[in-house]
């Protein structure tokens, strides 16, 4: 979209180390918003198999965020804990005078099949994922209210919107936040709030980019995983380029970060309670 559109707002992204949200970080930025950025940067859960954000991760955000122009605030805080979000709320009101915006986006995905979960597989990404973005909206969208309206936008799933193999835990916490979303724009449309999904299909970051994920892809394609990890890899690849219509075997960040600043635009202000899709066609799987 056009430089300036998100001009005077102040956006609030979680998740915005790296990935889709330090994308959305940057384009909303070059967008003309202000943006205060949060994640846990650290260690989030041990049944992760893929290195966590750091806080040099962060700052590398906002080092893009303010060459674009912006000005950047960082935050450190595990969404899960709502005390630490409040306080994170509490500092961005002190320091941007206030929210137009904001992107639940932080999240974690893991595999493991039902028959052989453990409780931490469950609650880890349930809580993270489902729990912690509900904290966010939770804390974040009083703050839209005081200023007349805004925009929420929070980043589901394919995977929200079908089974996954070996995955249950995740479709599970992404379907839910399709229904928080719907929910929240019935609840906060009278007060000028607008809620949408973004729906990425399988992205070019860490929570994609590891073995277990490789695996898993070739479970699904019904073919057997070797122990070599760049063999993995590459069957991977072939499998999930098979899979989408586009030929890729996933997006980028920067292909999901414009429906952000679509949706946090005047041009979107009549679109609320639905879902935007960066698949490379992917979507076309899915029957709703």
């Amino acid at each position: 979209m056009a430089a300036g559109v998100l001009s005077g707002r102040v956006a609030v992204v979680t998740g915005a180390a790296r990935g889709i949200g330090r994308a959305a970080a940057v384009a909303l930025a070059e967008a003309g918003a202000d943006v205060a950025g949060m994640d846990v940067a650290g260690p989030v859960s041990a049944i992760l198999d893929f290195p966590p954000a750091t806080p040099d991760d962060l700052a590398e955000t906002g080092r893009r965020v303010t060459a674009a122009g912006a000005r950047w605030s960082a935050h450190v805080a595990d969404q899960r804990d709502i005390g630490a979000v409040r306080a994170v709320a509490e500092a961005v009101e002190r320091e941007h005078g206030g929210v137009d915006v904001l992107f639940a986006n932080a999240g974690i995905q893991a595999f493991a099949p039902l028959l052989e979960m453990s409780d931490q597989h469950w609650h880890d990404q349930i809580d993270v994922n489902l729990t912690g973005a509900a904290n966010v909206l939770r804390v974040f969208a009083p703050m839209l209210v005081r200023r007349g309206g805004g925009r929420i936008v929070i980043t589901s799933s394919t995977q929200g919107q079908h089974g996954t193999t070996n995955g249950s835990a995740y479709s599970a916490s992404k379907w839910g936040l399709i229904g928080l979303m719907k929910s929240a724009a019935l609840e906060l449309g009278p007060h000028g709030v607008t809620v949408n999904a973004v729906i990425p299909g399988l992205v070019d970051t860490a929570l994609t980019r590891h073995r277990d994920r490789y695996v898993q892809a070739l479970v699904e394609a019904g073919r057997s995983p070797s122990g070599d990890l760049a063999e993995v890899e590459d069957a991977a690849i072939q499998a999930l380029r098979a899979k989408t219509p586009l030929g890729v075997p996933w997006v980028e960040p920067e292909d999901v970060a414009p429906l952000v600043v679509f949706l946090a635009s005047d041009a979107a202000r009549m679109v609320s309670g639905t879902s935007f899709a960066a698949t490379a066609g992917d979507s076309a799987h899915v029957t709703a």
